[in-house]
């Protein structure tokens, strides 16, 4: 059985380090009411996000109802599992419910289109308590932020990782000397997960652990690109630095792209138009090894564009956010609009009868100068959410409050009684639908 799985800790005092996370947890727990902001857990893979999420709610006595980045995470799934999960009661008699979703830090991706506004929606209905679990904070929604509570969880120290590994080695009959657990513990570099990994597969065939033995096993993760960008800035050795250029999956055009748009980080104007120069060589052995086919020069791309800007950097480094490529942001924007004006243009085919190409050719100007005229009126009568009406407006702040008050205007008009009318056979109702002489619906 896995290590990991076996010995993961079951209650909240069984958690190694970040001490004050977990002690935010449990009095976020104690006090929770309806109402309450959802917690979002974040920080590096393996310090312990998901396991005090399951010891807090073994500790508390909740179920737990999880939705992870391997399920289809588009709306309808996640109101379909999350949604009824926090309206409705527990079967297995526990006080409530904890909502756990996994990975939200990916809920961007076109996989899980409305996702993100889902889990708000959720939120703000919820009957019982969600937390979020996410690497990176910073790629949270930005309404997810919104709507949530952060919890940081650091990297452990290796102090804080080697009594979990010598309670292991105790339970499993397992002798292991001092220096290869601090060794194990270390080469970790903070993560639980993968110290408990490296450790199981030393003893793989052994009861007996020196620091010869353990010294074989690698970690079990790859160096990532935002460590190679980072270590750039700092003063490495060479042959160090091109070493862990092989540990990242990246290829080096993509390297490379990661690297032209972190060079503002670089001190200076002069070794920014230094750093460039290399980038720009670096790009034109990109460009023969995808003319020629010859792979080979993409040894010589990443020696030029690594050593050169690390040259340039001067070891002074790093001061602000590792960010993405600009231009994969503005690439993932345009996609992300095209898909949000192709749904709308095929919601309003099918409502108005009237083929897509058609209302995007002649009608959606006009439509346009109508909505913003009066943008709650289509909201109404379209239908439309947030993302849909800033396609129009161009303006996401004010879209959102208009979709907002629409939808509370509705809830009150759906608690207010209806009001008895005489009826009268020659006066249409107030909400029927104008239609034109064939019948079919029209917007205009």
């Amino acid at each position: 059985m896995d290590w990991t799985e076996k010995y993961r800790p079951r209650r909240l005092q069984e958690i190694a380090g970040n001490a004050s996370a977990v002690r935010q947890m449990y009095e976020w727990a104690r006090d929770w009411t309806r109402g309450s902001k959802p917690l979002v857990l974040y920080g590096k893979p393996g310090v312990g996000k998901t396991s005090s999420a399951y010891a807090l709610a073994h500790d508390m006595g909740w179920e737990v109802i999880e939705l992870n980045a391997s399920d289809q995470r588009t709306r309808p799934m996640i109101e379909k599992i999350a949604g009824s999960s926090s309206r409705t009661g527990s079967l297995t008699g526990a006080s409530r419910k904890l909502i756990l979703l996994d990975e939200a830090d990916n809920l961007h991706a076109h996989a899980d289109r409305g996702g993100a506004k889902a889990i708000v929606d959720i939120i703000g209905e919820s009957m019982q308590p969600i937390i979020l679990i996410a690497n990176d904070y910073y790629g949270l929604a930005r309404e997810l932020k919104a709507a949530t509570e952060p919890v940081q969880f650091r990297a452990l120290q290796a102090r804080q990782i080697v009594p979990r590994l010598k309670q292991i080695c105790a339970a499993e009959g397992v002798v292991c000397s001092e220096e290869a657990l601090a060794w194990i513990a270390d080469q970790a570099g903070g993560d639980m997960r993968s110290a408990v990994n490296m450790l199981f597969a030393a003893a793989i065939g052994r009861n007996r652990l020196t620091g010869e033995d353990v010294r074989t096993v690698r970690k079990d993760e790859r160096s990532t690109i935002f460590e190679l960008v980072a270590a750039l800035f700092k003063s490495r050795d060479d042959a160090d630095l091109l070493a862990l250029s092989y540990e990242v999956e990246d290829t080096p055009d993509t390297v490379e792209q990661w690297i032209e748009g972190n060079l503002e980080h670089l001190p200076d104007p002069v070794s920014r138009a230094r750093g460039y120069a290399c980038v720009s060589r670096a790009d034109e052995y990109i460009g023969h090894t995808y003319r020629r086919q010859y792979y080979t020069l993409w040894r010589y791309a990443t020696a030029v564009m690594l050593l050169g800007v690390s040259r340039a950097a001067g070891g002074h480094g790093i001061h602000g956010r590792i960010m993405p490529p600009s231009r994969w942001q503005k690439m993932g924007r345009s996609k992300r609009q095209k898909a949000i004006r192709t749904a709308l243009t095929n919601k309003l085919s099918i409502m108005t009868h009237t083929p897509p190409e058609t209302l995007r050719e002649e009608f959606f100007t006009l439509l346009t100068l109508l909505v913003e005229r009066d943008p709650a009126r289509y909201v109404r009568e379209l239908q439309l959410d947030a993302d849909e009406l800033n396609l129009f407006l161009q303006d996401r702040a004010r879209s959102a409050k208009i979709v907002k008050d629409a939808a509370k205007e509705a809830k009150a008009a759906e608690k207010k009684p209806a009001k008895k009318r005489k009826a009268n056979p020659e006066e249409p109702a107030e909400e029927e639908t104008r239609q034109n002489p064939r019948g079919q619906s029209t917007l205009f």
